[in-house]
């Protein structure tokens, strides 16, 4: 039976024939009445031999009885529908080629009877480009999860099926929550809520650890990025890529532990270092101390001037060794200091003044000083060293110019057991030269190490850096990067004390009469030393060690008024002395001398450090004598 259209019959016919679509009028007894000219091209039937025959001559073989039902149901509901949904339908040509094809079914009434009309669309284009879709979502790395959105799966790639334990079958049409770990799957929801509203492209759960939920019920750390995909009827698909991070969390960690363990056995060497650099100084102290004293004595007897000259050339190479062993002691934290309240940015000022005068032209000195008061509680001599060595290093690194900057900063601290606030004071020195190698940073706290050229250098600069702020419960790092620069961070303990006030010079006499005991266990360096104080007016007695001197008091008929001891000697040092003596007499008064502190015990009086300078020797002996130490 062919349609009769009506009056408007030419207009019916044309629009018919401008659809896009293959358009297919079919009876109630599965008879073709209609085709337009899209079908000719894409069935390659000639229009006439299609009407009149059954529409099963444009499906496959194998499709036919799954056709007969699909258009039974069609009739007993003749909405306007797509037909087959959630099928791979397929149609044939003349040629019995076989395609994929999406089809719309609409009914309408005429006088013959129900005529069912066929819109026919050729997918081989989409589908071809959705299985490339599936095959580079299945060739990912990562397992890929498509989500509607209403929440169920509609895609998983073989990733997800290996990585969670299921198959695609027993996921499909599930709720996405089964892959999440249970006590979040509430919260999953608004999550997936949220991304419905904003589908953007964006990692999931940014600036926390998320997890995934196996078959099983374990989980694993995963990654997660999100992105949404709409298909030709404008639906979106959540696809959710997920990378199981079990391994690189795994390294990260281990590389940490790694990491720690390279710390932990870098400051077990500096400190086996410090030790032995400790003990060498301690008794080259001695010996330097000798030469120094009988330089003084011999220069005072000394008329000839080319002797003199030659006495003091020997006196400053002394000096300068003692300076080299007063670093030593001071990476080892076991040199003599005295700690005060120290206000850094006024310290940095002063330092820097010098520094401008000294450091040549083509390098330039910015500061970056912060506002907060910033106080510290340390040696001034060595809180201007650590500032010395570092900015010289920092010169050094830059042989063609460039810029040194210092920058200082208060950071919060943890409160401490009283709960009162605390701060750091953070020192940064920074070059623009040639950066370190990481081999060169590994060692650069160690002393002795250095990358200048020999004679330029006795590598104690870092190394004495590292030992003073140790030593004051602060810690001190090194960033860089090679021929970009190096910034060395240093970070101390703040404190709430105020800065001491500067106290005026006044000259200080150096002699008395007074009765001192020396005790000292080196014999060179007792003996210059009783002759320095015995020259300056002083009545000496020597004692070799704490025994000795206990003896020697007890035997002395003449009362002591003071005691200068050495600290470390054998039989009793000079701390278990000074508790005899203030068990006896408690008003004498005491003062150390050494070249080590090892800090085992508290020494209560004036600590000396070896060698003494002969000026620093008498003006601290007249000063506790009188009572102003």
């Amino acid at each position: 039976m062919i349609l009769t259209v009506g009056p408007s019959e030419e207009v019916l016919r044309g629009l018919l024939g401008a659809a896009p679509d293959a358009l297919v009028a079919v009876d109630e007894a599965s008879l073709i009445v209609y085709v337009n000219d899209q079908v000719e091209r894409l069935f390659g039937w000639p229009k006439q031999d299609l009407v009149g025959k059954s529409v099963e001559v444009l499906v496959p073989d194998g499709f036919a009885a799954e056709l007969h039902k699909l258009r039974t149901g069609y009739i007993a509901q003749p909405a306007a529908r797509p037909t087959g949904a959630g099928l791979q339908l397929w149609a044939r040509r003349s040629d019995k080629s076989e395609f994929p094809v999406e089809i719309s079914l609409s009914g309408f009434m005429t006088d013959d009877g129900l005529l069912v009309a066929a819109a026919i669309r050729d997918v081989t284009v989409n589908r071809r480009a959705e299985q490339r879709f599936k095959e580079v979502l299945a060739a990912t790395p990562d397992a890929m999860i498509g989500v509607d959105a209403d929440g169920r799966i509609e895609f998983v790639n073989a990733q997800a099926e290996r990585m969670f334990g299921w198959t695609a079958d027993e996921l499909l049409g599930q709720w996405v929550e089964v892959l999440v770990p249970s006590k979040v799957g509430i919260l999953h929801v608004g999550h997936r809520a949220n991304y419905i509203d904003d589908p953007s492209p964006r990692p999931m759960g940014a600036g926390r650890q998320l997890s995934g939920r196996r078959k099983d019920g374990t989980t694993f750390p995963a990654d997660i990025s999100l992105s949404a995909v709409t298909d030709d009827r404008g639906a979106n698909m959540i696809l959710a890529a997920v990378r199981d991070v079990t391994e690189r969390l795994e390294y990260e960690a281990e590389r940490q532990r790694q990491a720690l363990a390279a710390q932990r056995e870098q400051s077990h060497r500096l400190e086996s270092l410090g030790q032995l650099a400790g003990g060498v100084a301690h008794d080259f102290n001695n010996l330097l101390g000798v030469i120094l004293n009988y330089t003084t004595l011999l220069a005072r007897q000394l008329t000839d001037p080319e002797a003199a000259a030659d006495l003091g050339e020997i006196r400053g190479a002394a000096e300068r060794a003692a300076g080299l062993t007063r670093q030593l002691l001071t990476f080892a934290r076991r040199d003599v200091a005295n700690p005060e309240p120290i206000e850094v940015n006024a310290l940095i000022g002063d330092v820097v003044s010098m520094l401008r005068r000294t450091i040549e032209e083509r390098v330039e000195v910015r500061l970056d000083l912060g506002s907060d008061p910033m106080v510290v509680v340390a040696d001034r001599h060595q809180l201007e060293q650590i500032i010395l060595n570092l900015a010289i290093n920092a010169r050094d690194a830059m042989p063609d110019g460039g810029v040194l900057t210092l920058t200082t900063r208060s950071t919060p601290a943890q409160t401490d057991a009283e709960g009162a606030a605390s701060y750091e004071v953070e020192i940064d020195v920074t070059d623009t030269g040639s950066g370190m190698a990481p081999e060169v940073v590994a060692r650069a706290f160690e002393p002795f190490f250095t990358t200048k050229p020999r004679g330029q250098g006795t590598g104690l600069g870092l190394a004495t850096v590292y030992g003073i702020v140790r030593r004051y419960g602060g810690e001190v790092s090194i960033d860089t990067v090679e021929d970009e620069g190096t910034t060395v961070h240093v970070l101390l303990p703040g404190s709430e004390s105020g800065p001491l006030p500067e106290e005026a010079h006044v000259p200080e006499p150096r002699r008395g009469s007074e009765h001192i005991l020396l005790v000292e266990d080196a014999v060179a360096l007792r003996d210059a030393t009783a002759r320095i104080l015995t020259d300056a007016g002083y009545r000496v007695v020597c004692a070799a060690d704490g025994v000795d001197a206990l003896e020697t008091l007890e035997s002395a008929t003449e009362l002591v008024d003071l005691v200068l001891t050495d600290v470390a000697m054998p039989r009793m040092d000079g701390a278990e002395l000074a508790r005899r003596l203030a068990a006896k007499a408690p008003d004498l008064p005491v003062i150390f001398v050494s070249g080590y502190d090892s800090g085992d015990a508290p020494l209560t009086g004036v600590l000396l450090s070896k060698p003494v300078d002969e000026g620093d020797l008498l003006r601290t002996v007249r000063e506790v004598l009188d009572g102003r130490h």
